[in-house]
């Protein structure tokens, strides 16, 4: 098929739910993305942040081999290695837990969401989230995301949901009920903007949940799987969540999601309660039990933590010479560059020259390199932005 017959058939017979760049890609290795005519895109965006370790990464590919031939599905009603050997790897990086497998990050926050609320006893069902936080597309997980622009035309949205500012514990402090039974957030908010949780911040926000027996839900369906430079981003702030969400790049391009739940609240959910048909598939679980294999072997967790902080110190130098650069901020691998200008032009100057970044919220540009990053990968992305910021603000 050619490039325009391709482009054709999704305008045919696609739901038109996208903004598409029409670039069509036919290949992927490491952080390099080949389209349909053989150029080369070097990737900062990879997949939404599902590549964490890359396209097509070698340890992810020798599972899935293995596993294609053997067995792709059986239902959950029955046992298969994988799942148990993957639960046991996620609780083994995390903590003391049980795993419920789905297939994406919205599922998992609905699985978040149905816990808090079995967890309530139906006294308690209220969930505290933050305004300008992206917990899914689903009606439940639309309705605990704090941005409007996401739920209008939707309604109406199943209550019991109250947003209240990031970083802002007092807030929280003053949303709290007699039915108030969770608290929801991202440690980063990616969609958001790229704006990161003080550890403060965190640490009484976890004291206030105790005190007022209420779960603390984290969502790491992108900041999880190494993504910050620890494997899961609430090891920086040296609490443990009641729940944490996972998806994205656990599964190293194949789609699942995860619910991981202290042990000691484990009772709450019994059989019949919660299911996904093709959650924790062995085809899935394999691949994901390779994206572990390749974060150790290859050292990723120390290379995001090094190569965050050049790209960090990096951008931070460039405010000098570009002031439309309002603010730098992330955590590891995971980087917003605030603009007081929209950023589109640039993210689409960089695409012409063969790399891939993206914009959120119109005027931050957000970095999200696969973890396995070459310092000179990382040189070349840096000449390309440069470059692409000083032509779209005149700058020389």
């Amino acid at each position: 098929m050619t490039k325009d017959q391709i482009l054709k058939d999704y305008q045919d017979f696609i739901l038109n739910t996208y903004t598409r760049t029409p670039v069509v890609f036919v290949k992927g290795k490491g952080s390099v993305l080949t389209d349909i005519h053989g150029k080369d895109y070097l990737d900062f965006f990879p997949g939404w942040g599902v590549n964490n370790v890359g396209h097509c990464n070698p340890k992810v590919m020798a599972g899935i081999r293995d596993q294609v031939g053997k067995l792709i599905h059986v239902p959950n009603n029955v046992y298969h290695p994988n799942q148990a050997k993957l639960a046991k790897e996620i609780v083994h990086h995390s903590f003391d837990a049980k795993v419920f497998f789905c297939n994406s990050g919205a599922e998992a926050a609905e699985s978040a969401i149905k816990f808090a609320r079995a967890f309530g006893k139906g006294d308690r069902y209220e969930i505290i989230t933050m305004r300008n936080s992206f917990h899914g597309r689903t009606l439940g997980a639309l309705a605990a995301t704090g941005q409007e622009k996401y739920q209008a035309g939707f309604a109406p949205l199943p209550q019991g949901f109250v947003h209240v500012p990031f970083n802002d514990l007092t807030a929280i402090k003053n949303s709290i009920t007699p039915k108030t039974v969770a608290v929801m957030l991202e440690p980063v908010q990616g969609e958001g903007g790229v704006h990161v949780a003080r550890k403060d911040y965190i640490q009484q926000l976890r004291a206030l949940c105790d005190q007022h027996n209420l779960l603390l839900i984290f969502d790491e369906v992108q900041t999880g799987i190494g993504r910050t430079g620890e494997m899961f981003a609430f090891k920086h702030y040296g609490i443990i969540p009641d729940i944490m969400t996972l998806a994205k790049s656990l599964g190293g391009g194949l789609p699942i999601g995860a619910m991981v739940v202290q042990r000691r609240l484990t009772d709450i959910f019994k059989p019949g309660m919660h299911a996904s048909t093709f959650g924790g598939s062995p085809l899935v679980c394999k691949a994901a039990l390779g994206v572990f294999k390749a974060i150790e072997s290859q050292k990723l967790l120390k290379n995001t933590r090094e190569l965050g902080q050049v790209a960090i110190q990096r951008f931070e130098s460039w405010k000098e010479k570009f002031t439309c650069i309002k603010d730098v901020r992330g955590l590891g691998l995971m980087i917003g560059i605030e603009l007081t200008i929209p950023g589109a032009e640039i993210v689409q100057a960089c695409f012409e020259q063969g790399l891939l970044i993206n914009c959120t919220q119109g005027n931050i540009l957000r970095i999200l390199p696969a973890l396995s990053i070459t310092r000179k990968q990382m040189e070349k992305a840096f000449a390309i932005m440069e470059d692409a910021i000083s032509k779209v603000t005149g700058k020389s």
